[in-house]
């Protein structure tokens, strides 16, 4: 008897079984891939797209960064920290800026010179060609709470204009540029 003739079953390969074999454990990777990719977006870091052109040079319009959600339950906000923040006259939208001073500081603008309780404060990221002249009287930031600018000071609509932000509005610290490739970097 020939062992190749069809009255042998067990010649043939049995492909049903490993088919499926193969179709579940890709699956499996698809599905462990996506609750990772969830976890991290929900909790960790979210992809952001910058728009408009108060944070020059530091962000461009339309430049994508990455934000860390976390970051903030492990360590407090710091001056100099671009954070991410719900508008408070509008809490649908989303604002990013850099933190000049937290709770408890005295903030004083002089003809686009910021102090921070009776200091100069050194801005190397603000160029010349984007200060502003503005002046605004001293405020002293109330507790749990954030004043922050725009690096592109005549351009940006900021605590000048809608005061010190509540920690509650913050919910996140720009850390990464994603997009254009030419800018991929952490951010200072």
């Amino acid at each position: 008897m020939d062992p190749t003739s069809s009255d042998n079953p067990s010649a043939f390969p049995v492909r049903p079984r490993r088919t499926k074999s193969l179709l579940s454990g890709w699956l499996r990777d698809v599905v462990i891939s996506l609750a990772v990719s969830a976890f991290f977006i929900i909790f960790l870091y979210q992809p952001v797209k910058v728009e408009g052109t108060s944070m020059m040079p530091t962000l461009q319009d339309q430049e994508r960064v990455f934000i860390n959600k976390f970051v903030y339950k492990l360590e407090p906000i710091a001056r100099g920290d671009v954070v991410v923040f719900r508008y408070p006259r509008d809490p649908a939208k989303s604002y990013i800026k850099r933190v000049i001073a937290v709770a408890g500081d005295r903030v004083r603008i002089e003809d686009g010179v910021v102090f921070v309780n009776g200091h100069r404060l050194s801005e190397s990221y603000v160029p010349e060609q984007y200060e502003d002249v503005r002046s605004s009287p001293e405020v002293v930031v109330p507790p749990h709470s954030y004043f922050v600018l725009g690096d592109h000071r005549n351009l940006s609509n900021d605590s000048r204009d809608f005061g010190p932000v509540d920690e509650d509005f913050i919910y996140g610290k720009a850390v990464f540029g994603y997009w254009p490739v030419g800018r991929v970097g952490t951010l200072r």
